[in-house]
């Protein structure tokens, strides 16, 4: 494979990953305040996203893809809240382990490496251009 159509395979594999990432910041971010159903239920539980790679023997390059969609283990948010409908008997409400500040700095990295990824594709797009113009030329 030549190295420019390597390089839209590989950004393109950074593009969906990335893609991927800002999808699971985005539920949540919209689910940072949604509580269990019942009394005492867990509420969400904030999703992860763990990227690996993937060998290309055909093409001969690694490209980068989604390893696994997980959920982050640590401990609920505790609220005293006895008016909240998941309140359990003690009036204390399990709030989802999500922290703003964090999917903020998560979706700012994703945004941009999306961006990389995506300027790669549209440089490696206008070279291959450029050399059929050459190639035309001659």
């Amino acid at each position: 494979m030549d190295p420019l159509s390597a390089a839209l395979k590989i950004a393109g594999s950074g593009l969906e990953a990335q893609s991927t990432r800002l999808r699971m910041v985005s539920e949540n971010i919209a689910n940072a305040r949604s509580t269990g159903d019942t009394p005492g239920a867990d509420p969400y539980r904030r999703k992860t996203v763990t990227f690996g790679e993937a060998v290309d023997r055909a093409n001969g390059v690694t490209t980068v893809n989604v390893k696994k969609l997980g959920e982050d283990e640590s401990k609920f948010i505790t609220e005293y809240d006895p008016s909240n409908p998941a309140a359990d008997e003690k009036g204390v409400v399990k709030l989802p382990n999500v922290n703003m500040l964090v999917e903020m700095a998560d979706m700012r990295e994703a945004n941009r490496s999306y961006d990389a990824n995506l300027q790669t594709i549209k440089q490696s797009r206008d070279l291959i251009s450029a050399t059929i113009d050459l190639l035309k030329s001659q």
